[in-house]
């Protein structure tokens, strides 16, 4: 199963199976956390305190205090995998 990895902190993407992007270090279920649960979606470069989950349970901001583009992610995140898989 391919999917598409998406970091919320630069943009990166990448298509790789979940074997294929935890080897490679990004943070990501299945490997990595849960399918539809709020968790930091990084690339190997990124750090986890600018991702949304840490906004939402280190910093306590409430939803309506986020940008467009963290409730995209909350949205993709609450949607997976279907929102990031991949047709072979």
């Amino acid at each position: 199963m391919k999917l598409k990895h998406i970091c919320e902190v630069c943009g990166r993407a990448e298509i790789l199976t979940p074997e294929e992007a935890y080897r490679a270090g990004w943070d990501y279920p299945p490997k990595m956390g849960m399918f539809g649960v709020v968790s930091q979606r990084t690339c190997p470069e990124c750090p986890i305190n600018r991702t949304v989950w840490w906004k939402l349970t280190v910093e306590h901001r409430d939803l309506s205090a986020l940008s467009n583009d963290d409730k995209a992610t909350i949205e993709r995140i609450l949607h997976e995998p279907e929102s990031i898989l991949v047709d072979e």
